[in-house]
């Protein structure tokens, strides 16, 4: 009998076919835009891939950066299918806090001092999901806005082992995001007068 070819595809290719089935099997669209889920990850891997330190294990967890947290695959699956080195990453980058934890501004503390231990990879994707989420946030939700970008302030605080770039990025983003809220606050409340 023939041998069939194996078929070899980067790691990172693997874990974006991952999360695309992932997340579409679920149906899961983004909560503004009501685009296929997976267009986040995606943006969030594309990011993540400008950095100097960028490395395939890296990209192929921010491919995969939501996939626990929003499906019901669990981490010992990613572990099996990419190796305890990207199964550590998601982990990490999955949300730990539950409602039973506290109100949120007591889960966000809580996550907060988890990530400020996490590893310099880890941080690097969790800024470039900050970058995204803060451009969809803010433009479509203005309200919820200005509470998720003083979280994010506040979690910048301690991501000190990301990428520079993308660090400076994601602050910028943030602070400009609230430097606009309120100016549109201001306007407002002079045409109301």
């Amino acid at each position: 009998m023939k041998q069939v070819n194996q078929i070899n595809i980067s790691i990172v290719e693997k874990a974006r076919a991952f999360a695309i089935a992932a997340h579409s099997a679920v149906g899961q669209r983004r909560k503004y835009s009501n685009e296929p889920y997976w267009k986040h990850c995606e943006e969030v891997a594309s990011l993540a891939s400008t950095c100097d330190s960028a490395t395939d294990e890296m990209l192929a967890a921010a491919f995969l950066h939501d996939v626990i947290e929003d499906t019901s695959i669990g981490i010992s699956v990613i572990e099996e299918e990419f190796g305890e080195v990207i199964g550590h990453y998601v982990w990490k980058l999955t949300e730990q806090t539950r409602p039973e934890d506290g109100n949120r501004a007591k889960r966000k503390s809580i996550e907060r001092s988890r990530l400020a231990d996490a590893p310099a990879d880890v941080q690097t994707i969790k800024l470039a999901d900050l970058i995204s989420n803060t451009r969809s946030i803010v433009q479509y939700d203005p309200d919820f806005a200005k509470v998720y970008l003083n979280e994010k302030l506040l979690l910048l605080e301690v991501m000190t082992k990301g990428d520079r770039y993308l660090y400076a990025y994601a602050k910028e983003l943030a602070e400009a995001g609230l430097a606009s809220l309120k100016s549109n606050q201001t306007k407002e409340g002079k045409t109301q007068c």
